[in-house]
């Protein structure tokens, strides 16, 4: 991408159409079978309130196109061999199957409209095969190489999470990210904290985090004693406050292998 193009992006971007851009979880809600949504009356949920934090650069919002419209997400800069990635989820790069996004920025730190660490814009996106291909959940992740800004490097510049994989399953997690459906307006920055639970339910691999917070959070990293070891992927319909993210397995790793050398 050449300088040009990098302002471009950077423009398109203004305060309005950040406020403005849609957040892209409301194609992504999934339903359960009626037999499911049934044994879910024997299952009792224990929701778990997201609390407001102070913005911080490592994280941030990421907004794109796709199919002519503006959409918003949340992603997190990541240490890597290039300096330059931003983890995110899969459904925030590409549509599962489908096209890859457009005029893809970051902006760590996001507060009501100001950028206070700048718009950082992507030269490639990837994601998993299995996302790309069939639009799989297990492997809604996807990961942003990013452009230099004033000659540095992302993490260079905001810092970086270190990234886990293949971590035992289980254990108490905080998801940050930057809720925009109601009663959010997506122009502060929220995390819940709890401890995640097998989806015992629609039958994926994924696990459930207790939290309310609603679109616009899609991407947003699951920390877990310390690293990033997760996103916030997807909602089922017939579960209130709970959020799902794929495990990081080598999939996933391999997949962010090429993101961080590229």
């Amino acid at each position: 991408m050449s300088s040009a193009e990098q302002q471009d992006v950077v423009k398109y971007w203004t305060k309005d159409r950040m406020r403005n851009a849609i957040p892209i979880e409301s194609k992504y809600s999934l339903k359960l079978s009626k037999s499911q949504a049934q044994a879910l009356k024997k299952k009792p949920m224990a929701g778990s309130a997201a609390t407001q934090q102070t913005p911080q650069p490592r994280m941030g919002k990421v907004f794109f196109t796709l199919g002519g419209a503006d959409y918003v997400c949340s992603g997190t800069a990541t240490n890597s061999t290039n300096g330059s990635v931003v983890t995110t989820a899969g459904h925030c790069v590409n549509e599962g199957p489908g096209a890859y996004a457009t005029k893809f920025a970051f902006v760590p730190a996001y507060l009501n409209g100001n950028a206070p660490y700048g718009t950082w814009t992507a030269r490639a996106l990837v994601t998993t095969n299995a996302w790309k291909n069939s639009g799989d959940f297990n492997y809604d992740v996807g990961f942003a190489i990013m452009n230099t800004n004033g000659g540095k490097t992302l993490t260079g510049a905001v810092g970086g999470y270190p990234i886990a994989f293949n971590q035992a399953r289980g254990g108490s997690y905080t998801a940050y990210g930057y809720p925009a459906a109601s009663p959010f307006n997506g122009q502060t920055f929220w995390s819940c904290q709890g401890t995640v639970m097998n989806d015992t339910y629609g039958g994926s691999n994924d696990q459930g985090l207790p939290c309310n917070m609603t679109g616009g959070s899609s991407g947003g990293g699951w920390i877990k004693n310390g690293n990033l070891n997760s996103v916030n992927s997807f909602g089922y319909t017939a579960i209130r406050d709970v959020m799902w993210g794929p495990y990081f397995g080598s999939t996933i790793q391999s997949t962010y292998t090429t993101a961080a050398n590229s």
